[in-house]
């Protein structure tokens, strides 16, 4: 296997993964030790190119940094991310390889689960590696952040909401949710148990079918989730979504949603602003899955107490980040950024 190191001036640490034997081509990047060992999941996805799956680690491992730091968890943020189609080249012997690249870093990055992984494939991982979170069993076993995850994106549809029209209430609100993997399928639960109406799409068809018996959504081609009729739009699937060409199309005036980096720019922040679309900034809306995973990595008694208390803390600084904004005439993705580093900046002072 070889493994080798990638030149960055944003990050502290990129490595290129590949063993040929076993059809592996991924990367690792830790972006920020800042608070605490860089934290962040696994993800496999067929990226067109080598170029793609880099500019998409590093983003997410920026994210992460961020994400943490928001949660107020001791960790920083990495990401790691395998090129290929996890339901024709994903192998134990391919994930054993690219586990033994997470072992050689000794700590300094801790992986869990993302895209196209489940728990049973962390097991798989911890065969060959320490640092590995997001498992199903043992003693602090934390196992899927999905439902987690979806719960704090609950909460800032919600927050959002309250915001923008003074209740929390989403009985007979409509919500567009984009993608029905884990986390959007746990999101479209708790939405219609809250009395709210769904339109979804997702690449699976048989997931949308699915969520048409199960909650009574209403489908839409997968280009048509933009200008859909809805007073929430959640983004769940893949990042970049939000752009110059989808921003104009937005009927709904929130968006809240479980992807990460949902803006392809920062730019794409200001021009929701703009429109006086209310943003949930993404990694605060979805801080709910690492602090489940933080409860494995920290070996935390009463995993249910601290995410609970957690999640509570999240959702309030997302309310004090949407009202901060509001009240400065900005966007809220530049007022998360710039709490976040603040919140970061006491740490290092406090450590």
């Amino acid at each position: 296997m070889t493994v080798t190191a990638v030149a960055s001036a944003t990050h502290e640490e990129i490595y290129r993964v590949e063993e040929p034997s076993v059809g592996l081509l991924g990367f690792i990047a830790v972006h920020s030790t800042q608070l605490g060992p860089a934290a962040g999941g696994l993800r496999m996805r067929p990226y067109a190119s080598e170029d793609e799956a880099l500019t998409d680690v590093k983003r997410l491992s920026e994210g992460m940094t961020y994400k943490n730091a928001a949660a107020g968890l001791t960790l920083g943020g990495g990401k790691a991310v395998i090129i290929g189609d996890p339901a024709k080249d994903k192998s134990p012997e391919l994930l054993r390889a690219f586990a033994r690249a997470i072992e050689g870093l000794d700590g300094r990055y801790i992986t869990a689960e993302d895209m196209g992984m489940s728990p049973a494939d962390m097991a798989i991982l911890a065969e060959e590696t320490r640092f590995v979170a997001g498992l199903a069993d043992g003693e602090f076993a934390s196992g899927d952040p999905s439902p987690i995850t979806a719960r704090g994106i609950f909460n800032a549809i919600r927050t959002t909401r309250a915001l923008k029209h003074g209740s929390r209430d989403l009985d007979g609100v409509t919500v567009s949710v984009q993608g029905l993997g884990h986390v959007g399928w746990y999101l479209c639960q708790f939405l219609h148990e809250a009395g709210a109406k769904l339109v979804v799409t997702d690449i699976d068809e048989s997931r949308v079918e699915q969520a048409i018996a199960d909650f009574g959504a209403k489908a839409v081609p997968l280009a048509e989730i933009y200008s859909a009729e809805a007073d929430v739009f959640a983004p769940c699937a893949i990042g970049g979504i939000l752009n110059a060409e989808t921003i104009p199309q937005l009927k709904a005036d929130i968006v809240a949603g479980g992807a990460n980096n949902q803006l392809a720019t920062a730019e794409d922040g200001a021009a929701l602003h703009a429109r006086g679309i209310l943003y949930a900034p993404d990694f605060v809306a979805n801080g709910g899955g690492i602090i489940n995973v933080a409860t494995e990595i920290q070996r935390i008694k009463d995993r249910e107490g601290f995410v609970t208390e957690k999640l509570q803390a999240l959702d309030e600084t997302m309310a004090a980040i949407l009202a901060q904004a509001k009240s400065a005439d900005v966007s809220p993705a530049e007022m998360a950024i710039a709490t976040v580093q603040a919140k970061m900046e006491q740490a290092s002072k406090a450590a």
